[in-house]
């Protein structure tokens, strides 16, 4: 039986409206990561928050998740191997990549963190073309270079001011290395344990390692923080982790991974016009420029 037209307009559109609300929800990120430090709390506290929130929803939905699986449907158990595997993947990109993104927040501005994040694509294609010692494609051989250039416009006024702050720059780069390492080893892993289950457990993990660095490098007086950044807190885990993480895996069943990437590159645009009205943030001329750049190299890198 050939599939229905109008199920199939009415499955793509939704499956765009869920991209676009992922894109959206991510891209505020920063800017509700901003608000908060505007009231005192420090990184790994405010992730801290964060993740305790975002576990406890992530595993309210997984449970009834689970309870709605028929008897034939029940998953199947995880290997020794692939548990120390997600053990290891959780720590790096759920949580030694959010530590270093979160602390490069406090100085750099979400619009510049946001454009420096989006380079992983352009990352992570190397990484994977080192690790495994397959060739880059002739195409994005060519974007790679273009990506770069763009970046180093976004900088340029960084390059020419004596009081910039590279510590943080460097910590949002380090975050995007090590997230796109993250994402250079996972897909393995995720194709034998099942995506949501991997990203509920690995979210899981990176909640125990950052409350053990919270444990060892903080008070416990230093949990009483203003409602007002529990209530950032709550907003970050819902608004831009918990629901763009099922919106976006929602929108893959829909439309594809390379639909949604292209409508996901344009999260880097949607925060910075967001931090302009919200933070009163800007970029300059080059700048603009540079993020055109970047974006149009990052679509290349994604494109089929």
């Amino acid at each position: 039986m050939e599939d229905d037209p109008l199920n199939s307009a009415k499955s793509i559109r939704t499956g765009v409206l869920l991209a676009g609300f992922a894109a959206t929800g991510f891209a505020m990120k920063g800017i509700f990561i901003k608000l908060a430090f505007v009231h005192g709390v420090d990184a790994v506290t405010l992730l801290m928050q964060r993740l305790i929130f975002t576990i406890a929803l992530l595993w309210m939905v997984r449970l009834w998740r689970v309870s709605r699986l028929a008897h034939d449907e029940q998953e199947t158990p995880i290997s020794t191997s692939d548990k120390l595997k997600i053990l290891g993947l959780g720590l790096l990109g759920y949580y030694l990549a959010s530590v270093l993104d979160f602390i490069g927040l406090e100085t750099v501005s979400a619009s510049l963190e946001r454009l420096i994040l989006c380079l992983y694509p352009a990352f992570t294609v190397l990484f994977v073309s080192w690790f495994s010692g397959t060739p880059i494609a002739p195409r994005i051989k060519r974007a790679l270079p273009l990506t770069y250039l763009g970046m180093i416009l976004v900088l340029a006024p960084e390059l020419t001011n004596a009081h910039a702050d590279w510590a943080g720059i460097g910590f949002v780069v380090a975050s995007t290395l090590v997230f796109s390492l993250y994402m250079t080893w996972s897909p393995a892993v995720i194709g034998r344990v099942g995506s949501m289950r991997f990203t509920e457990l690995a979210l899981t993990v990176s909640g125990c390692g950052i409350l053990v660095h919270w444990l060892l490098s903080h008070p416990l007086s230093s949990i009483q923080q203003p409602p007002i950044v529990w209530g950032y807190a709550l907003i970050i885990a819902i608004v831009s982790t918990v629901l763009p993480v099922y919106a976006i895996t929602a929108a893959m069943q829909r439309i594809g991974a390379s639909r949604t990437a292209v409508i996901g590159s344009f999260g880097p645009v949607l925060s910075i016009i967001m931090s302009m009205q919200l933070l009163n943030e800007s970029l300059t001329a080059i700048q603009w420029l540079g993020a055109a750049v970047v974006l149009g190299g990052v679509w290349l890198v994604g494109k089929k």
